[in-house]
């Protein structure tokens, strides 16, 4: 792995051979079919199953609960990635874990003691992860770095799918692989919201570890093939840091 000049801004740049993950995202399947889905996923080079979980207050959609993630649970062989876009998440982390979330995401904009909040996740024997809005900076999460071990950026105003990808994200993702190079911590990045074939690339050389996809993959005419177009972009992805 080599270091390259200073791209200014504090940003340089490392070739990586690290594999990043793809989670597509229930969102987007069809629930009327959703065992079939669940199993396209399990036949497919996805790695990760993402879950969104609103409800209604803290976003202005309401989507599903804990009975759906533990149906889930039974159908996937996939870890199931569960996003949690409700107000007072420390209410329900082991209720969660318990209907079979192996990582869980709460929003640091719904979180004012959010260092119990991670603690709690991690007590529970899940990955605990952070999720920022577009408006929020990384810079929010400066004290919470060593304690995570993913942190996902929104690329989209949470609460509904398939909107345009916001493109000033690419900016975080690199502020933020800087963060936790500097500090030599491990945590992945994960990006979610109008992710596509068309800009995934971009996405992992700004620094992203994990693509979350919602209609992209669940909309095409080839899910499983398109899962494994994600897969196979990049290689050697040149990362700025």
């Amino acid at each position: 792995m080599g270091t390259g000049p200073a791209l200014g801004a504090g940003f340089f740049f490392i070739f990586t051979s690290m594999k990043h993950l793809v989670a597509p995202s229930l969102l987007a399947a069809d629930f009327t079919r959703l065992a079939e889905e669940v199993e396209l996923v399990n036949e497919s080079q996805a790695d990760w199953l993402h879950l969104d979980v609103m409800d209604g207050h803290f976003v202005p959609n309401l989507t599903f609960g804990m009975l759906i993630i533990q149906a889930v649970r039974k159908l996937s062989t996939k870890p199931l990635d569960v996003h949690l876009m409700i107000r007072e998440p420390e209410k329900y982390i082991e209720q969660y874990r318990d209907a079979g979330a192996d990582v869980i995401t709460v929003h640091y904009e719904a979180c004012p003691h959010l260092h119990r909040v991670i603690q709690q996740i991690k007590e529970s024997g899940a990955i605990a992860g952070v999720a920022l809005n577009p408006h929020t900076p990384v810079s929010a999460l400066e004290d919470i770095l060593e304690e995570v071990g993913l942190i996902l950026l929104m690329s989209v105003n949470p609460g509904f799918g398939g909107q345009k990808f916001i493109y000033n994200t690419l900016l975080k993702i690199q502020r933020l692989r800087n963060h936790l190079a500097v500090r030599n911590l491990s945590a992945r990045i994960e990006v979610d919201g109008g992710i596509g074939l068309h800009n995934a690339e971009k996405i992992l050389q700004a620094g992203a570890d994990v693509l979350v996809a919602g209609s992209a993959i669940f909309k095409a005419d080839d899910p499983k093939d398109t899962i494994r177009r994600f897969k196979e972009i990049g290689g050697e992805i040149m990362k700025f840091v």
